[in-house]
């Protein structure tokens, strides 16, 4: 199921070979309600606790795509969510600090990265203000939608680095990839149109 899945995203997307890997290896079903355990490897998004949801496998492998991931990157993620995404990115080798503002979800996320071997700093709080304390970051992910690019977020980027985010209102979002190129200047490139849950904070909804 997990090939089957690897396929459909290679036809999809003109994803890296790692991305597509990552998806592959990663055990989806383990970040879903057991209700939900013979559909895990389709292209669906799934409702999981506290009313979120865990991404379709191909905005997952998108955003990825879209934060150009190297071995070594420190990457702040805002949504842990069930930690999907989280373990994508640790399995891509980079050293993830994720935050997330339900306790439930991190403890459940916690459990399941150790599991499954992989390593990431989770905290609770509010994503839309990051994590100035262990900033900067050389990329960040947002897994909600936001009504602006919260400036707290660019602020945290190291020159050179990528925010990927998806801005607009709370039914749909444009995918938004801001890159620092220098102490006060930022650029800006839009994609593709996107369905999340919103980013619930101080520079969120």
């Amino acid at each position: 199921m997990r090939k089957r899945l690897a396929e459909e995203l290679k036809r999809k997307g003109n994803f890296d070979a790692a991305i597509i890997e990552a998806i592959e290896n990663i055990p989806r079903h383990y970040f879903l309600d057991s209700a939900f355990g013979e559909q895990a490897y389709e292209d669906k998004a799934f409702p999981i606790q506290e009313g979120q949801t865990i991404s379709q496998p191909y905005t997952v492998a998108y955003q990825t795509q879209l934060l150009e991931v190297k071995k070594g990157d420190k990457i702040l993620e805002i949504g842990t969510g069930s930690g999907y995404q989280t373990c994508v990115l640790a399995y891509l080798g980079a050293k993830v600090y994720s935050i997330e503002r339900m306790e439930a979800l991190t403890e459940m996320a916690k459990e399941i990265i150790r599991i499954l071997g992989f390593h990431a700093k989770l905290f609770i709080g509010d994503g839309t203000l990051g994590l100035p304390k262990n900033a900067p970051f050389d990329k960040i992910l947002v897994t909600a939608a936001a009504p602006i690019v919260p400036e707290q977020l660019q602020q945290q980027l190291k020159i050179g680095g990528f925010l990927v985010i998806p801005v607009g209102d709370k039914d749909l979002q444009q995918m938004v990839r801001i890159t620092r190129t220098g102490e006060n200047e930022f650029n800006k490139e839009t994609f593709d149109k996107f369905r999340f849950v919103p980013l619930i904070g101080k520079e969120g909804w």
